[in-house]
Order: C-alpha cells, then sequence, then structure tokens
C-alpha cells in the first residue's frame, strides 16, 4: 500500500465525485473498485460520502445541486493558504466558482476556474489531508488536464501554483511540482474542439482488460476501451451509470512513491 500523510503545496491530494445518483454511485464504484464507503453529514446538512479501501480514504462523493445536474469527477490541489492561491487564480485571469469555505474541522476550500476555462478545487487540509492512499490499485494515480488552450492554461498553474510545463516527442505534456511530475496536459485543440476543458481522473487497476470488462458488467460504459499507452500500460476512458467520466490504468512497473 503506498499511503500518504501528509502533501506538499501545489499537488493534487484529493477527487471527489458529484452525482444526482448518490446510492446508484456507490453502488458502481464500490463493486468496481473494492471500495467500502461512509456516509457523512456536513456542516450544511448534505450527505458526503468517503470512499476507503484497507481502510485508508481514497475519493469523495456529494450529491449533485439537482436530479438535471450532470456527473463529474473533480480534483483538488493542496495549499496551506487557499485565500492566497484563489487570490493568485483570480489574478491569472481565473473564475472564482466557489470562494475559500471552511468544511467543518476538515479544511478550507475553494474551487476555482482556470483561465481556459476547466475546474478544480484548492484543499488546504486540517483534519482531512485529502487521500491517504495512491498509486495502487483502486487508487488515484494520475490528474489529466485536457484543454484547448494549453499555453494559457500552463501560464494560469505557473503562476498560481508554479508549475512547468515540458512536452515530450509526441506532444504530450507533463506538468512538474518542484521535483515532482505529477499530472499532465493534452492539446485537444484539433480532435476535440468542443469537448470542454476538464481534469481527468486516472484509478490504477491491476488488470486493465478485467476492469474494463466490468465497467460493463455494473452498468457503466466504455468510451474507448484497452488503449495501448506503450511503455506506460494500457488505459480505458469510461463512464458510470449516471454519467460520470474517469480513466482506468493498468501501469507497467512501479510508479513513483507518494510525496
Amino acid at each position: 500500500m503506498k499511503v500518504v500523510s501528509s502533501y506538499p503545496d501545489g499537488m493534487f491530494n484529493w477527487v471527489d465525485l458529484s452525482t444526482p445518483d448518490m446510492e446508484g454511485a456507490k453502488a458502481f464504484y464500490t463493486n468496481l473498485f473494492g471500495w467500502d464507503a461512509r456516509d457523512r453529514t456536513t456542516n450544511q446538512d448534505t450527505i458526503y460520502t468517503m470512499f476507503s479501501l484497507e481502510g485508508q480514504t481514497v475519493a469523495g462523493m456529494s450529491p449533485a445541486q439537482s436530479e438535471e445536474s450532470p456527473a463529474f469527477w473533480a480534483s483538488y490541489v493542496k495549499h496551506s493558504d487557499v485565500d492566497a492561491a484563489t487570490q493568485r487564480a483570480t489574478e491569472a485571469g481565473g473564475e472564482v466558482i466557489m470562494p475559500p469555505m471552511d468544511v467543518m474541522s476538515e479544511g478550507r476550500m475553494a474551487f476555482i476556474k482556470d483561465a481556459a476555462g476547466a475546474a478544480f478545487g484548492v484543499w488546504q487540509p486540517k483534519n482531512h489531508i485529502g487521500a491517504a492512499l495512491v498509486n495502487t490499485p483502486g487508487a488515484l494515480v494520475w490528474n489529466e488536464l485536457q484543454t484547448q488552450n494549453p499555453t494559457i492554461a500552463s501560464k494560469f498553474y505557473e503562476d498560481v501554483f508554479g508549475w512547468q510545463t515540458t512536452a515530450d516527442d509526441t506532444g504530450y505534456m507533463m506538468i512538474q511540482n518542484g521535483e515532482r511530475v505529477q499530472a499532465a496536459m493534452i492539446d485537444m485543440s484539433t480532435d476535440h474542439p468542443d469537448m470542454p476543458p476538464h481534469w481527468a481522473v486516472y484509478f490504477m487497476v491491476a488488470d486493465i482488460k478485467a476492469s474494463t470488462d466490468k465497467v460493463e458488467q455494473l452498468g457503466g460504459k466504455v468510451l474507448a476501451p484497452n488503449i495501448d499507452a506503450g511503455e506506460m500500460g494500457a488505459f480505458s476512458m469510461a463512464q458510470d451509470p449516471q454519467g460520470g467520466m474517469f480513466v482506468i490504468m493498468e501501469f507497467k512497473g512501479e510508479v513513483d512513491s507518494p510525496p
């Protein structure tokens, strides 16, 4: 198990699902990944579900604002001063969707749209550090920005978090936070110019073919099955029964250790 006790500033540390059908999504993900689910009541009198694996938190889930609201996975970046990060995001051309707010004794958060239109959260931990288990089957392993404006997005995240972006020979852009490569970016302007920009979440699996088949068995959809990623492994793009999009990936070899 790859257990995390704390995260440096600028590192993705949490993902959660907003969905119009909490019970349906709970059944899907607990069966797909072997997660346990525990419901909690928030300070806004809504239910927030904590998913865990082997006793360690891996992700969360909250109800959508309405039954018509689409399901989506959100990614959160850890920062020790969410108010300062939000201010920098505004100055860098971002839009504050949800201003900084306390979440009981768990932490403080804000939700922001970057200068190119992709939404993400900023999480300042108190009692809740974020995911306590990562980079292992059934847990978060990667975050990927899919955007039509990589130049604008790169500048935005550099200004807000100090991230550095470098493209490889294929044009895939790796995002580095300090000494650690923690995420990536894809230019969608040519192949998918109308796709809304967003942060995609990747969950690690031990067997990509078996997990891809299980997505469909549980009522989900496989949008792109078993794509060969060369020396990295293979992945499938999927959608849960409520419409939430995510990626599952089987890695070849070891992923790097958590912070």
